[in-house]
């Protein structure tokens, strides 16, 4: 397995090879770094199975997000899990919550918009973590709208989807920010699986999660997905129809981007994309090892100018850095499995788009690498007229996330959007 103590050009040339948050591989199968490693060995087991709180369980609130479950250890050296616990330890002792994104929440102060851990299991019995934001004065006897917030490929709550989540409860809103199954503080093995179906049942999940705390109007549910999360909030809603608008921001379509390459730049290596999926899953069927596309990160790198220089610019070079130092967070990865391939390679969210009947709203820098994708779904969009797309100017696909001035103007259209759609008498 790569050791996760590698000098930082390496780990970004993993990162960009393989997934840079909600970056694309566009090498063939051939070229594509990966590593190996075993499924869970007895040493690691036993270095955290006494670790498991008495709290997570489904539906109950957690005291903060050191909670987390024992699976995302799996497959790690205790090495390994030193480093993601140093990590996390540097981390919580800025923010007791462990969020790294600017303006954050650091204590729950009454009168003011509140954070909740929490836990609770999507249909297929894989407990999620989750953060509930509710909004300044919450009363549980009121009515909120509620909107759920879908992380990019690789991310955590505690960075983007925490943040919108954030500012849209300061809006009052009850939102949720969770970390996908197999993902982040989540349970579910083998780590960092990335299944388009799996994602879609954690968003449904954690309606199913809102529709049960004290407050909510199920009735006034929406859903925002960012980058991956928002090409995954397009698939869900074209079924579930629980979700009353649909937002997305800077959406990445994974499917197309697996199969075709960025910027469809790789069909040619298709098939040898294929190849590699077969390949890994036979391997893990016959020995319990694990191909990974990507990198694991344990610790915050620090990158050079030069170095960063050498990434292409856009999507990449500032994903790495967003993911790899700014907003680190150590249950954060850019790779997946190999074998997650096989299901990536058969997704698009411009598949049926025209089944979305909800308003919808899509958000996109204007120079990003990534707009194609938002406006080839926006085009398939024709359940619909109730629709609008807004292009930020200036603005690149990871600015999106934290940049203010560009945050700014996409809250403003959000607020102005869930504001009208999620109103009462919208939706009587």
């Amino acid at each position: 397995m790569r050791k996760t103590q590698m000098i930082a050009l390496a780990a970004m040339s993993a990162i960009t090879v393989g997934l840079s948050g909600c970056s694309g591989n566009t090498q063939t199968g051939t070229s594509t770094q990966a590593s190996t490693v075993t499924e869970t060995t007895g040493a690691v087991q036993e270095t955290v199975s006494d670790e498991t709180s008495e709290n997570d369980v489904n539906g109950t609130e957690q005291e903060n997000t050191a909670d987390v479950n024992n699976d995302i250890y799996d497959g790690l050296t205790e090495d390994e899990i030193a480093q993601i616990e140093a990590s996390m330890k540097e981390i919580l002792e800025k923010n007791q919550f462990g969020l790294v994104y600017n303006g954050a929440i650091t204590e729950n102060v009454e009168g003011q918009v509140n954070i909740q851990s929490v836990s609770y299991e999507n249909q297929r019995g894989i407990s999620l973590a989750a953060n509930l934001y509710l909004p300044a004065d919450y009363d549980e006897n009121s009515s909120y709208p509620a909107i759920v917030v879908a992380h990019p490929n690789g991310g955590v709550k505690e960075q983007v989807s925490g943040l919108f989540a954030q500012r849209l409860a300061e809006n009052g809103y009850i939102t949720i920010a969770f970390d996908a199954a197999y993902q982040g503080a989540s349970g579910g093995t083998p780590r960092n699986t990335d299944l388009p179906s799996n994602r879609v049942e954690d968003i449904r999940a954690a309606i199913d999660y809102l529709t049960s705390v004290a407050g909510v109007d199920e009735n006034r549910i929406g859903a925002l997905g960012i980058c991956g999360g928002g090409g995954y909030t397009i698939e869900a809603s074209k079924t579930d129809k629980r979700i009353s608008a649909v937002a997305t921001v800077s959406m990445f379509n994974s499917g197309r981007v697996r199969r075709n390459g960025m910027s469809d730049s790789d069909i040619e290596g298709i098939p040898a994309r294929q190849e590699q999926a077969a390949e890994a899953r036979e391997k893990y069927v016959s020995t319990g090892e694990i191909d990974y596309i990507g990198s694991l990160g344990t610790q915050r790198q620090d990158y050079t100018a030069e170095q960063l220089e050498q990434i292409p610019a856009g999507l990449y070079r500032d994903g790495v850095e967003y993911y790899g130092s700014t907003h680190f967070h150590p249950y954060s990865q850019s790779r997946y499995t190999a074998m997650s391939l096989m299901d990536l390679m058969a997704f698009d969210a411009e598949d049926q788009a025209e089944l979305i009947d909800q308003p919808l709203l899509m958000i996109a820098g204007d120079i990003s690498d990534t707009r194609y994708m938002t406006e080839g779904v926006f085009e398939k969009v024709t359940g619909t007229d109730d629709k609008e797309l807004v292009l930020i100017e200036g603005a690149q696909h990871i600015e999106t996330y934290w940049k203010e001035e560009f945050v700014q103007q996409e809250m403003d259209a959000l607020t102005e959007f869930f504001g009208a759609k999620l109103a009462e008498e919208s939706v009587s």
